[in-house]
């Protein structure tokens, strides 16, 4: 009898996780007790058992001789219940959370973030002390649709000097990098559509485009940038509405996109209807101009966004996106529509922060602290044979390689009872193909802890 209602307590819960992911909307037909009995390798009567205390629960509903339904309004969005169930460790919005709820006390290599003594704070202060003296409108009002006009001025100039010709008019403002891609999915995308990421990437891409009920596909990133042929074989197979990538420093990996490989995806994007957004938040970490997709492109089909919540402050919530004219116009309706306006002190504060002389000396001092970093993690890295990807030329990520035969996921948990906070390659993979990476972030690697931590739990693993 107890296997019997364990059996009975698995379809039931597939039916929920099914309910709650929306992959079975309101009035949905469930498969049929035979079909599902089938497909679960169960007895009909288990199946029968569980849709009828499904349907006593009020979840489905039964229609003689038709079969049962899911009931009433769409159950509300649980985005850990859309695609299949992963482990905490590997979880994005499980790391997210563990990275950002953890005090200052415990070491995270695994955030994405710089620590706070890192971030501009003379110039936050400074630039805050001046706001205190700001005309009221500052203080009090929303912003204009656009976004602060000096600001986007600044914001052209700088993309200016990567090649990317962009007019005021063709910039606007947001909340974030995160929501400039938010705005951008609910512009172009509809629930099924097919997104491209790189494999691996950025991982909160992944819990945004599953927010948006699009479909992801991992395309392999190399050291050169995403394998075109994997990348034109996709655009055959899946008709893609979008592609999303890190040109200059890329999340994960830290590699870089080469010219070629540019002008290689943007010949295959060409023919193909897809749409390009261009993630530049880590521009201010170059040491060298990496190519843009942007600037190859014209902002003819390619977005591109980024703000500055990686070097000013994480806790100043401004971004940015730069479009084609009309595409924008349609971007600022839709910001209307779910936010309003836009902040106005924070693009003042964020103005006055970029235009003082200290950001640049501010943004010296993060490169060459950076450039230590990376050097003294990865010669600690390397003697628990932990081994580089490739080391970056700039940034402050760098993907590592585990010992053959040790699993990421394995390892992040370990070292999470010994509250350090790790960043598994599988969390960055769609196609669930990097087990045996890590994500390590320098400047967040100085404490000696985690090492030690690391060498006892690839010892008790037996590496």
């Amino acid at each position: 009898m107890k296997g019997q209602g364990t059996r009975i307590d698995a379809v039931m819960e597939t039916i929920r996780s099914r309910i709650a992911s929306r992959a079975y909307p309101p009035g949905a037909r469930l498969p049929s007790v035979r079909a599902q009995a089938q497909a679960m390798r169960l007895s009909v009567s288990t199946v029968v058992e569980a849709y009828e205390r499904l349907a006593a629960e009020g979840a489905i509903r039964s229609r003689p001789g038709s079969g049962f339904y899911v009931s009433g309004p769409a159950a509300p969005l649980a985005l850990s219940e859309i695609g299949p169930k992963l482990d905490r460790e590997v979880d994005p919005l499980w790391i997210s959370r563990q990275s950002l709820e953890t005090g200052d006390a415990v070491p995270k290599p695994g955030c994405g973030w710089l620590p706070p003594a890192w971030m501009y704070e003379d110039g936050m202060r400074r630039a805050l002390r001046a706001m205190a003296r700001a005309d009221a409108p500052v203080l009090a009002d929303y912003g204009t649709p656009l976004g602060l006009p000096p600001l986007r001025q600044l914001l052209a100039r700088r993309m200016a000097a990567t090649g990317i010709e962009a007019a005021p008019e063709q910039i606007m403002l947001t909340d974030s990098g995160t929501q400039a891609i938010d705005l951008i999915c609910r512009f172009l995308l509809e629930p099924g559509d097919t997104v491209l990421v790189d494999d691996p990437c950025y991982f909160n891409f992944h819990a945004l485009l599953k927010a948006h009920r699009a479909k992801a596909v991992g395309i392999p990133y190399t050291p050169n940038g995403p394998d075109v042929a994997a990348f034109e074989a996709a655009l055959r197979e899946h008709a893609p509405r979008l592609y999303i990538t890190n040109s200059a420093i890329h999340n994960p990996t830290g590699a870089t996109l080469s010219p070629v490989t540019a002008h290689r995806l943007l010949k295959l994007a060409d023919g193909s209807g897809l749409v390009i957004v261009e993630d530049d938040i880590f521009a201010d970490f170059e040491t060298a101009p990496a190519p843009r997709l942007a600037a190859f492109d014209g902002l003819d089909r390619v977005i591109h966004i980024g703000s500055f919540s990686k070097t000013v402050s994480a806790s100043l919530r401004c971004g940015y996106v730069a479009a084609r004219a009309d595409w924008i116009d349609n971007l600022v309706d839709l910001k209307i529509a779910t936010t309003f306006g836009n902040g106005h002190l924070a693009a003042s504060v964020l103005l006055a922060a970029l235009t003082h002389s200290g950001y640049r000396k501010h943004m010296e001092e993060v490169r060459h602290r950076l450039a230590e970093a990376m050097d003294k993690t990865v010669a600690r890295l390397r003697t628990l044979d932990i081994q580089p990807w490739l080391v970056p030329p700039a940034g402050m990520f760098v993907w590592c390689r585990l010992p053959d035969g040790v699993d990421a996921a394995d390892i992040a948990r370990s070292c999470l009872k010994d509250d350090v906070v790790l960043a598994p390659g599988n969390a960055f993979s769609q196609s669930r193909s990097a087990a045996g990476f890590l994500r390590f972030n320098v400047s967040q690697s100085g404490d000696g802890r985690i090492f030690q931590v690391l060498a006892r739990a690839l010892e008790a693993w037996g590496a």
